[in-house]
């Protein structure tokens, strides 16, 4: 069993955990995420990210609303918040306290396979959520992006795996992301995202996600054509991300 299916495990059993929220809908009060990643230049999506199962803890004693705002005076576009808690260390209550830290979109990132979890988004606060088109079949992928477009919520579908680029293109998110870390094994290959750039939809913000380490990487996954790029586990590794990002941004040309 492959990391990717034991999180999926954990996470069908939380699931059944949660209890029955009023659905609501974020129409007008979120902050928009696509209007954030949008601007001239390259933006990052800058995360928080405790721990992870390839990196082990990160930064287990983080005060994440701090982070939150340093990350925003430091130049991110907007903030992800990993609220797995069993593998990366994380919670929706920090998702919510970021959020109120912030004037910034914040995503909720974690693995979300059923409409329960965007319920639990919304109550807590999220501007938007993450899609994994790995964890999920074709059918639920689309029925969830449907739901949160009905809730008005923002959704970065991101996909792993080359199988998934046909079907992806065809559904036509408004955000997509390429996630250069093979989720069977963790690693990362940033080469990827050149392989993969022609296959996104032409209009969607695109996003490249992991491995992205110094100002050089920043700099290839924007000339290759994305616009955004989202960037954790090297920043929160140096203890200090807020000015890990500061020194990235800065020594863009």
């Amino acid at each position: 069993m492959n990391i990717l299916e034991k999180i999926l495990n954990v996470k069908r059993q939380e699931i059944q955990q949660i209890k029955d929220l009023e659905f609501g809908e974020m129409v007008g009060q979120s902050r928009s995420l696509k209007d954030a990643l949008s601007k001239p230049g390259i933006s990052v999506i800058a995360e928080i990210k405790m721990k992870s199962p390839s990196e082990g803890e990160i930064f287990p004693n983080a005060d994440p609303a701090q982070i939150a705002k340093g990350y925003e005076s430091a130049g991110a576009a907007a903030i992800s918040v990993l609220t797995d808690q069993s593998f990366f260390g994380g919670s929706l209550d920090i998702l919510q306290s970021v959020r109120n830290a912030v004037s910034i979109p914040v995503i909720r990132k974690d693995f979300i396979i059923d409409q329960k979890q965007i319920s639990e988004t919304i109550h807590y606060n999220g501007d938007a959520f993450l899609l994994i088109a790995d964890a999920l079949d074709q059918d639920s992928l689309h029925q969830l992006m449907n739901i949160g477009k009905g809730t008005g919520l923002e959704f970065l579908v991101e996909y792993h795996a080359e199988k998934h680029a046909e079907f992806i293109f065809a559904l036509n998110p408004e955000i997509v992301g390429i996630n250069c870390r093979n989720l069977k094994t963790m690693s990362t290959d940033i080469t990827y995202f050149e392989k993969m750039i022609s296959s996104l939809p032409s209009n969607s913000v695109k996003v490249a996600e992991s491995g992205i380490q110094t100002s050089d990487d920043l700099e290839y996954v924007s000339d290759l054509g994305y616009d955004a790029a989202l960037i954790g586990t090297s920043l929160m590794k140096t203890g200090h991300p807020e000015k890990a990002l500061e020194t990235l941004l800065g020594e863009l040309s």
